[in-house]
């Protein structure tokens, strides 16, 4: 089934009828209220697009991947390599396979795309920057909530396609102050030193899906390929602090052989060794991360969860950042104080034109006494 947000179904309601947010929200409110709890928000809100004549998944000219939902079968999608991971290699029970994955992106975001098998070949000729074209995949949830497209069967990856439209692929993250990060902000990039280090967990998980797998009845079972023989992934966690604020950074598996500079192998090895003289090393390191913003329920704090590590950031590059920052902060500034001033002298005019309002009525009753 196709996962479409309720808010992205609202929006697409706003723009293809005349009813604001207030009144399409109502519509689906009383529309659970109809049908007493026994349909989802967003299945709701499906029945009044449906009702008011809006197809949801209607997609007008080229796919963006903003607009890719879990679910979508014969997705065809175009977009730039952003950063190509190594092919992996499992076995369960008696079958061998291969797994492997890229990042791509467009103007409107980035998402990972995953390859089985045979489909894992094409890795190899896989480039950052390179202009590629997905026919066939779909799309689909991992594990972390994040959507992806998985390469079937059927799909296929095309390098340097010839239909390719003429535009801009630029995949930009937008630079913030630790201060500034609000809950659920994707693409977004902070630049801090590391304050404080925590061990590595390591942890069991399948060999095929990724999922955790779990120690009953003395074996390791995942609960989508029952019995296997685990891998191991791991987490770590830093507190990262850029003058205007702290935060936690999680990174996972990738990340990590990114900041230490270490293959899966050599960290797999380390697994019971002690990690206090790479702690140590790691603080007062000058780190750029990319990712996304997500709020910890259980500690009730934002956090931020790292999809790249850059280690020793260009000083020119981050100074032109600096410098724009700055800018885009003063315009900002000087846009709210214009907007202050406009708002007094509006008030201040209304109040003179209720004192000459008054006393021309006052004037009229004279004269007509009079």
């Amino acid at each position: 089934m196709i996962k479409i947000p309720k808010e992205k179904i609202i929006q697409k309601i706003q723009e293809n009828t005349e009813l604001s947010e207030d009144e399409i929200t109502s519509k689906i409110n009383e529309k659970l209220k109809q049908l007493s709890g026994l349909i989802s928000e967003e299945g709701a809100a499906h029945i009044v697009a449906n009702q008011l004549g809006v197809n949801v998944l209607e997609q007008t000219g080229r796919l963006q991947i903003e607009n890719v939902v879990p679910g979508m079968r014969q997705v065809d999608i175009f977009g730039k390599i952003v950063r190509v991971y190594d092919v992996r290699e499992f076995e369960k029970q008696d079958r061998k396979g291969k797994v492997g994955s890229f990042v791509i992106g467009d103007e409107t975001g980035m998402i990972r795309v995953v390859c089985w098998n045979d489909k894992t070949d094409i890795i190899d000729e896989l480039k950052q920057d390179m202009l590629i074209k997905i026919e066939a995949g779909y799309a689909r949830e991992n594990r972390n909530r994040r959507k992806e497209i998985h390469i079937s069967n059927q799909g296929s990856i095309i390098l340097d396609p010839k239909d390719a439209e003429e535009i801009d692929i630029s995949v930009k993250n937008r630079r913030k102050k630790i201060s500034e990060l609000k809950d659920n902000e994707d693409n977004v990039e902070i630049l801090g030193t590391i304050v404080q280090a925590f061990d590595p967990r390591f942890f069991e998980v399948c060999p095929e899906c990724g999922k955790r797998a779990r120690m009953k009845e003395g074996a390791y079972q995942c609960e989508v390929h029952n019995e296997v023989e685990p891998n191991y992934s791991y987490v770590l966690n830093l507190f990262v602090d850029d003058g205007s604020e702290n935060i936690r950074v999680v990174l996972w598996r990738n990340q990590i052989q990114g900041l230490l500079q270490k293959k899966h192998e050599e960290l797999i090895e380390m697994k019971d060794s002690s990690f206090e003289e790479i702690k140590n090393d790691l603080l007062g390191q000058i780190v750029k991360f990319e990712g996304r913003t997500s709020r910890n329920e259980m500690f009730d704090r934002l956090e931020f969860i790292a999809r790249y590590v850059h280690l020793n950031p260009d000083p020119e590059e981050e100074l032109k950042k600096i410098k724009e920052q700055n800018k885009q902060e003063k315009e900002s500034n000087k846009t709210k104080s214009e907007d202050q001033e406009e708002e007094e002298k509006i008030v201040i005019n209304e109040d003179k034109k209720d004192d000459l309002s008054k006393e021309d009525v006052m004037s009229l009753e004279d004269l007509e006494e009079l």
